[in-house]
């Protein structure tokens, strides 16, 4: 039997074996899933379960069952490339072909004390520690969030709808809230923390953090806790492997999203240098496109001359329960409507994976 192996069930992974199984995977192959949890976490939605307005089971899916799906749970350790091996523990799988898609971890920049004393929501382990530790907090308390991008303001946001007796700082880089889009979409987001007491702070850099301060260019912050939610990279493992990397130490792929030295070698999600910010809307569609050169080669037929463009409808965030925003085909929705269609999004990928 020959094996394809998944490394990581995130949304890229979970993709693909949506579309392979139960009847398209070759008779002579079985697919092998590698990841440190026996379930995906919806990483989408990890903010709200750091703020406490979303339980751990709300935010988690089954894998598939299928006879020829086996699953390994455990911490990879090495991944051997030239003799397609990849070692969990103390126990080694062979792989044909494998789709690499470990997702990503917090990229602190060099900041001192940045990794020592500020919280993450990057994984569901960690969200759940950050989830903890704000649970813990008196009123009164100050929670510094780094980094005033998708997941930043998603947390600042349910945080506050979730503990009303707190004081919350949202630091940002930009001159203003998400400046690589209409400025229409910045005010909306800016007037709604405006309105909730959420204290935005503009040109941030945060130079050094120590427990319970935050030091951002010549001005100090009293904090009690500080989530850091400014940039992220590949995780170690893959950074670690012997192949070319650009932009963000994320991997170079060719156009069927292949490591060029290691043809049967796929790299999906947020690993990936691709021409677009890291999401899970983008791991689906370049999973869409795994699965196609897949089937391809399986069935002996030549490779596309040029693939098709990986294509994007947008985003949607959530500010709480009841208000959203959104960039959808150049386009701009806020208020009740984008949060209705954050909350359909989810449902439909919840029914669509069981």
């Amino acid at each position: 039997m020959k094996n394809l192996v998944l490394l990581g069930g995130g949304y890229g992974n979970m993709r693909v074996m949506q579309r392979l199984l139960p009847s398209a995977l070759p008779e002579e192959y079985t697919i092998t899933l590698i990841d440190r949890i026996p379930f995906q976490g919806l990483k989408t939605e990890y903010y709200a379960l750091a703020a406490g307005t979303e339980s751990d089971k709300d935010i988690r899916l089954e894998f598939p069952k299928d006879q020829r799906l086996n699953q390994t749970f455990g911490e990879i350790t090495a991944i051997d490339l030239d003799q397609q091996i990849v070692s969990v523990g103390d126990s080694q799988v062979d792989y044909d072909e494998l789709i690499i898609g470990l997702g990503c971890e917090d990229k602190y920049h060099n900041v001192p004390g940045a990794d020592v004393y500020t919280y993450s929501i990057q994984t569901i382990t960690q969200a759940r520690k950050t989830y903890q530790a704000i649970a813990d907090l008196p009123a009164g308390s100050t929670v510094g969030i780094v980094g005033a991008g998708l997941s930043g303001i998603e947390l600042a946001s349910e945080l506050r709808e979730s503990r009303a007796d707190l004081k919350i700082k949202l630091f940002d880089r930009g001159e203003r809230i998400l400046p690589a889009f209409p400025e229409k979409l910045s005010k909306y987001v800016k007037k709604w923390f405006d309105k909730h007491q959420v204290e935005v702070i503009p040109k941030s850099n945060i130079v050094k953090v120590e427990p319970g301060k935050l030091y951002n260019n010549d001005d100090t912050h009293d904090v009690d806790i500080c989530v850091w939610t400014a940039g992220i990279q590949p995780v170690e493992i893959v950074r670690s492997l012997p192949v070319e990397f650009g932009e963000g130490s994320r991997v170079r792929v060719n156009q069927y999203h292949q490591i060029p030295t290691h043809p049967n070698v796929y790299v999906v999600g947020d690993c990936a240098l691709l021409p677009h910010a890291p999401s899970a809307q983008l791991a689906e569609v370049q999973a869409e496109q795994i699965v196609d050169i897949l089937k391809l080669q399986w069935a002996g037929q030549p490779l596309p001359d040029k693939m098709p463009d990986l294509k994007l409808q947008g985003f949607i965030g959530s500010l709480g329960d009841k208000e959203g925003f959104a960039y959808l085909m150049d386009r701009t929705v806020t208020g009740r409507i984008a949060r209705i269609m954050k909350s359909g999004v989810l449902w439909l990928y919840k029914y669509h994976n069981g």
